[in-house]
Formats: C-alpha cells, sequence, structure tokens
C-alpha cells in the first residue's frame, strides 16, 4: 500500500465505523460506500476493537482505496468518555489484551444501564447484542446498541430521542464510565505503533488540556469532522499548528439513517494527509 491516491481525485475519510462496534455497515458495505463516494484512503476507526480491519483492508484494495489500520480507543476522564483515534497501529498480543478489557469493561456498562431503565420503567432486551458480542470476541457492544433496544422496545420513537433523553450524560439512564486515562491510552496506541489523535474535539470539549496532551504524547487533533462548523475548523486548525500537532479528520460515519451523516461528510485534505503519512512510523518499534 503507497497511502498515496491514485488518479481519482483524492478525497480521504479516517473515521469509519462498522458492525465490529456500532456501525450499520458491514466491511463489505462499508467499502462499496466508500468506493459509492468516492473515496480513495479510508480508515476504520472501530471502537475498541480492531476486528474489521484486515477485511476492510482486503476489500478496499480490491477496488483500488487504500485503507489504514485504524481504531478510536475510549479513555475517561472525570467520568467523561475522550475518544482517541489511533492510525497505523501493528497488533500484539499486549494491546489486543487491553483491547479485550475495554470490550469486557463495555459489557459490563451495558448490563449496568439496562438495569438502570428497568428501574426506570423502560426494559429493554440486550440478550441478542450481548451473545452477538460474546460470539464474536472482538466486537465491541455500547450504548447505540442500547438505544436501538430502546426503539424497539417503543420506549422512543429513534435513537437520537434514546440519547437526548436517556443516555447522555447527566441523564436519568445514564451510567459513567471507568476506564484509562488519555494519557494512558496515548501510550498505548504508541505502543502498538501507531499515532494518536483527539477525536472531534469540538464534542469533547477539553480544549485546556490539549496542550498537556500534547506534552504527553499526542500525535494530532481531528479538525474535521462533522460536528465542527468552519469557525471551529479554524480553531482547531490553528491550535494544531500552535501546537506541532498533525491533522487528522473525516465523518464519523455509523451508517445510521436517524442522525444524517453520510460517508465522506467530513473529509482530510490532501496536504494534511501526505503529513500524517510521513510520520507513520514515529512510533514503530516503540
Amino acid at each position: 500500500m503507497t497511502g498515496r491516491p491514485g488518479a481519482r481525485p483524492p478525497r480521504i475519510d479516517l473515521h469509519l465505523h462498522t458492525t465490529a462496534s456500532d456501525g450499520r455497515c458491514s466491511p463489505a458495505a462499508l467499502v462499496e460506500h466508500a468506493e459509492a463516494a468516492g473515496l480513495t484512503v479510508i480508515a476504520a476507526t472501530d471502537h475498541d476493537t480492531t476486528a474489521a480491519v484486515g477485511e476492510v483492508r482486503k476489500l478496499a484494495a480490491a477496488r483500488g482505496i487504500d485503507a489504514i489500520p485504524g481504531i478510536e480507543i475510549t479513555a475517561v476522564e472525570d467520568g467523561r468518555d475522550v475518544h482517541m483515534l489511533g492510525y497505523f497501529l501493528t497488533s500484539s498480543d499486549a494491546f489486543q489484551a487491553f483491547l479485550a478489557d475495554q470490550r469486557r469493561a463495555r459489557v459490563d456498562r451495558v448490563h449496568a444501564i439496562a438495569a438502570r431503565l428497568a428501574e426506570l420503567r423502560m426494559p429493554v432486551d440486550m440478550t441478542r447484542a450481548l451473545e452477538e458480542a460474546a460470539r464474536h470476541g472482538s466486537r465491541a457492544i455500547g450504548r447505540p446498541q442500547i438505544a436501538r433496544a430502546m426503539v424497539q422496545a417503543g420506549h422512543v420513537a429513534d435513537t437520537r430521542e434514546a440519547f437526548e433523553k436517556w443516555l447522555g450524560a447527566g441523564l436519568p439512564a445514564f451510567v459513567p464510565r471507568s476506564g484509562p486515562s488519555p494519557e494512558a491510552v496515548i501510550g498505548t496506541i504508541h505502543r502498538a505503533g501507531g499515532l494518536a489523535s483527539l477525536a472531534h474535539p469540538g464534542r469533547t470539549q477539553i480544549d485546556g488540556r490539549i496542550a498537556a496532551l500534547r506534552d504527553a504524547g499526542l500525535d494530532a487533533l481531528e479538525v474535521h469532522h462533522p460536528d465542527h462548523d468552519a469557525a471551529a475548523v479554524e480553531r482547531y486548525r490553528r491550535m494544531a499548528d500552535d501546537l506541532g500537532l498533525l491533522i487528522t479528520g473525516g465523518s464519523d460515519y455509523h451508517g445510521d439513517p436517524v442522525h444524517g451523516i453520510a460517508i465522506g461528510a467530513a473529509t482530510l485534505p490532501p496536504d494534511a494527509w501526505e503529513r500524517l503519512y510521513a510520520a507513520r512510523h514515529r512510533h514503530a518499534g516503540a
């Protein structure tokens, strides 16, 4: 893989999800959508799992699309999720053991949220989702699957309502997560040979911590994201420049029609991709 776009105009989307975590698209469907959208470089960044990476890369290569190894790992700070993207990773027993711990914590949280919903007289059947996660041990489960179960049970009209009324931070069915700090996750990504990027900083809203995370080894900021308007893109681009950070970007595509985010809705400019690609070996052998 060259990591360089071919004859087609370069379109780079480095934030995509599959059924290996909370996406609606299989790896094959994701690659089909990527091709239809004219993407030339992609990354499957499932939550706390690399289960789809190999299949996505193989299918993408057959269609002339470069797919780089990616992941979105959940860190925790003050009870809040802080998502860290990892790129150009290589697998190892230690890295996969870390991810297995992350997925077990996800299962425990699903049970806790389901119990909370039952107390709120909104029982949900998570049996199938939990069985799928257990059968495919490398799959990750989380709140989106609970939201879908709430829709199926008739408690809410759609998954957006589930999050906005019940599952979001501080709401009645929210259960705080426990897990590694952002600094610890940065170190884990580096030990796997990858580059670490803070996902959607406009949503995460920890701007005051970004300089400290840079000092802890953060490599990049996800500047281009559907949650970022033009002013936010410019703010985070300047922040990345000031802190000497690389830039990443992508649509955060889940294939969920409720949210209406299209694949390729946010893309990484080619010059930023070239700089990111040039740094791909920064932590090799870490």
